[in-house]
């Protein structure tokens, strides 16, 4: 099995002890090499689950290892983008990329980092306190390639950009971690993007994993179906609707469809949307999202 880039075991996180745990119980993995979709709606753990993986909090309970190490110890192969692309505004621009490569001596990849900023036309003696919210994310991002990390953890990095630039960001990210063959696990709401861009993904809500996995496998592993109401034993139902004598639904199973029924693939975004809107249906990791017993 390939290795990891992020492995957890029973991974839970709260924040004092009357409000509901951001995580809780979650084991999961997320082999290296892929683009990795972190979703889920607001409060699902997603930001929480980045920051243990950067080390910057600690899990309650459970554990969570990147590069199969605990995250302390491997800082220097990864690399981190908040939502709020925290960077020195008194430094400018080229201070900026200069630091980043003063703190990744060996590492550092001055090519890429200068071509994202020049890319947003920003002048490198502007002062990053005088940069927009695009600006500053376009800097963020040119320290996280820069830095040529084995994985970068990105929460939210294009959500201050306006949707060309996001396109062409996105695109050089691709490029890159092709190229580089590094891990991305990256937050986004905006699904439709995500699924022309990632090959894996990890769904969470209320703090747990509800589908983890190729994002081929899990898609293939579902089916919409439309058609008259009637049984659908023994096929698992995530999502059902009937309107009339009209059924649609989306099953999981290997079990066979009537003839009356029309069946297609659903898109990505369908089956996120399926899964958060039924909270009670069963979670699915296919096998290489799957933890080993210890």
């Amino acid at each position: 099995m390939t290795a990891a880039a992020i492995e957890a075991r029973g991974l839970g996180r709260r924040y004092g002890r009357r409000r509901s745990p951001a995580l809780r119980d979650c084991s999961f993995r997320v082999p290296t090499g892929r683009v990795c979709a972190l979703v889920g709606p607001n409060g699902a753990g997603k930001s929480t689950l980045l920051a243990l993986a950067a080390g910057l909090q600690r899990p309650s309970e459970g554990a969570l290892r990147i590069l199969g190490a605990d995250p302390a110890s491997v800082r220097e192969k990864f690399a981190y983008v908040a939502q709020t692309k925290p960077l020195h505004p008194q430094l400018t621009v080229g201070d900026t990329l200069r630091l980043g490569r003063e703190l990744n001596p060996g590492r550092w990849d001055a090519s890429v980092a200068e071509r994202v900023v020049a890319d947003g036309e920003l002048d490198p003696g502007a002062r990053v306190r005088s940069l927009s919210g695009g600006q500053r994310t376009r800097v963020a991002l040119a320290l996280a390639l820069g830095k040529r990390a084995e994985l970068m953890l990105l929460d939210e990095p294009m959500a201050d950009l306006d949707p060309l630039a996001r396109h062409r960001l996105m695109g050089t990210l691709m490029a890159e971690a092709a190229e580089h063959g590094t891990t991305v696990v990256i937050s986004s709401h905006i699904l439709t993007e995500l699924e022309t861009t990632c090959d894996y993904v990890l769904l969470l809500d209320g703090g747990r994993v509800r589908l983890a996995g190729e994002t081929e496998d899990l898609l293939i592993a579902h089916t919409l179906i439309t058609g008259p109401v009637a049984d659908l034993d023994p096929h698992i139902v995530v999502e059902s609707r009937t309107t009339g004598r009209q059924l649609t639904a989306l099953v999981r199973g290997s079990g066979a469809v009537s003839d009356v029924w029309q069946t297609d693939r659903p898109s990505l975004e369908e089956l996120l949307m399926a899964h958060l809107r039924s909270p009670g249906a069963p979670a699915l990791l296919t096998p290489t999202a799957e933890v080993a017993a210890a």
